[in-house]
């Protein structure tokens, strides 16, 4: 296989440019080490060993994780400081405590009491627990509301539990993945920046202090300045990108490392439709209703629109006009950029990855919660 064109694959397959991939990592690492602030990449997007390599550098050390099932993987890898980064599940804290005993640093994430009692019951044989609190910064997502006293006195119960340590203060800045541009990726980035670095002040002035972390690839792709303040930032999905982080403003359409290889299986002029060989089992729903090739983009094909999607087919139809069949005949192969590369590589077992067209092998993603 190794040497052989993608365009030996059997479709549909998800194809990765190593060569993009390394560009994307080594790009975000000059840029974070440029402003003197740690890097700590997420996983969760590619869930491999060989693409952590290529974002830690080779140091499998300082990462995150969304599942357990990836730490635990990446562990089993010899990956360590590891933060699971995902409000503390109660049916997994006797296999976190397992982990944190086992590893030289293994961080969880907490944003209620209750969570911060299950730790207290079930105290460590060795070490402390290091816990991030999740904070909401007007972000939408998990975490205690940055305003709300019980916040505060959440990030001081922590600290002033026996057997746990309050490790940072950790804030994701999802709600940048509604905005198109730059100036306001900038505006979403600013506004949680200064919660943050706010709430660490009103730390600071009862006693406390920790570490500080702010992610999303859009805002760590585009920062702004006040982000050298931070301890630490934690984006992931830059290191595939996606249409979607293209049209956000992350990236160019250029920078997106991953593909969706198809092959149009049908002709439909009854319908004014090609069907392809990609359905939802292979490519991310996510784009629908949200760019005017429909649910993605294919390259080379700007008169293509992939209009809908079951199980097994897509339908593909022209953007203007009536479908030349002559131009597309049975088994012609199209290459799909996804809107959403975590999603979409969710769906595959196994990612085919090439340089410059030509494969150089495979990685396999783990799996799970």
């Amino acid at each position: 296989m190794e040497g052989d064109p993608i365009s030996s694959l059997c479709s549909p397959a998800m194809v990765v440019d190593v060569d993009k991939v390394k560009r994307n990592a080594e790009k975000m690492r000059e840029r974070w080490s440029n402003l003197g602030v740690t890097l700590r990449p997420h996983m969760k997007t590619h869930k491999t060993i060989e693409c952590g390599d290529i974002m830690t550098a080779g140091s499998r050390r300082c990462i995150v994780v969304s599942t357990l099932a990836e730490a635990c993987f990446y562990a089993d890898h010899g990956y360590d400081d590891i933060l699971y980064a995902y409000s503390v599940p109660f049916d997994k804290v006797e296999q976190c405590a397992v982990l944190a005993e086992r590893l030289s640093l293994f961080q969880v994430l907490l944003d209620h009491r209750d969570a911060l009692d299950q730790l207290r019951k079930r105290p460590l044989t060795r070490g402390l627990w290091h816990v991030w609190l999740k904070l909401d910064c007007a972000n939408g997502r998990a975490g205690v509301l940055h305003s709300e006293p019980e916040a505060l006195r959440l990030a001081q119960a922590i600290f002033e539990s026996e057997g746990v340590e309050l490790t940072g203060v950790y804030a994701h800045c999802g709600n940048t993945y509604s905005c198109k541009g730059v100036e306001q990726i900038h505006s979403v980035a600013q506004e949680t920046t200064t919660l943050v670095l706010q709430f660490m002040e009103k730390l600071k002035a009862v006693g406390i202090t920790c570490k500080s972390s702010i992610g999303s690839t859009p805002s760590c792709s585009q920062p702004i300045s006040d982000m050298a303040k931070l301890s630490e930032v934690h984006p992931g999905n830059y290191v595939f990108y996606d249409v979607q982080q293209s049209v956000i403003g992350s990236c160019s359409l250029e920078d997106v490392a991953v593909r969706v290889l198809s092959r149009v299986i049908g002709h439909c002029p009854h319908r004014n439709q090609l069907l392809i060989d990609c359905g939802w089992t292979a490519l991310s729903l996510d784009g629908a209703g949200k760019l005017p090739t429909g649910f993605a983009v294919i390259e080379g094909h700007p008169e293509l629109r992939l209009l809908s999607m079951t199980q097994e087919h897509g339908r593909v139809e022209p953007l203007l006009g009536q479908l030349d069949y002559s131009q597309y005949p049975l088994g012609t192969l199209l290459t799909i950029i996804p809107y959403h590369a975590c999603a979409t590589a969710m769906m595959h077992p196994v990612y085919y990855i090439h340089s410059a067209g030509r494969l150089v092998g495979k990685w396999i993603p783990t799996r799970g919660w």
